[in-house]
């Protein structure tokens, strides 16, 4: 479980990394705490941060389920697209929202896989 393991200690750290992105717009469109809105680019990098935490929800468990009853090698590299997507979608959403659809769909449908793949592999190994 090594590879599924730093899959999503990468996943983890790109999550922090937008997380200092929101702080680094935060200050320079002046957007005091509590707030979430004000600037548009902030609101967009702030978007990116909450929908990737509302992802990873999803993606860690469906890792493990997937890496666990499939393959650790298959889950790692939908783990990779997961990020790489996430990170077009980060770049696409900042500069344009209506853009966003290649790093959504990079990010959406490999945790669709993970998440069925883990399912039917434990329904498998329960049969």
């Amino acid at each position: 479980m090594e590879l599924a393991t730093i899959i999503i200690a990468l996943a983890l750290i790109e999550y922090i990394i937008f997380s200092i992105l929101v702080a680094k717009a935060r200050g320079t469109y002046e957007i005091k705490a509590p707030a979430v809105s004000g600037d548009p680019i902030f609101e967009r990098y702030y978007r990116v941060q909450e929908n990737t935490l509302e992802l990873l929800i999803i993606f860690i468990p469906g890792m493990l389920m997937f890496a666990y009853y499939i393959s650790e090698n298959i889950a790692a590299a939908l783990g990779a697209v997961f990020i790489i997507g996430r990170f077009i979608y980060l770049k696409s959403y900042v500069a344009d929202p209506k853009t966003r659809s290649l790093g959504f769909s990079l990010s959406f449908f490999p945790i669709l896989i993970l998440v069925i793949g883990g399912l039917v592999g434990a329904v498998m190994k329960l049969l």
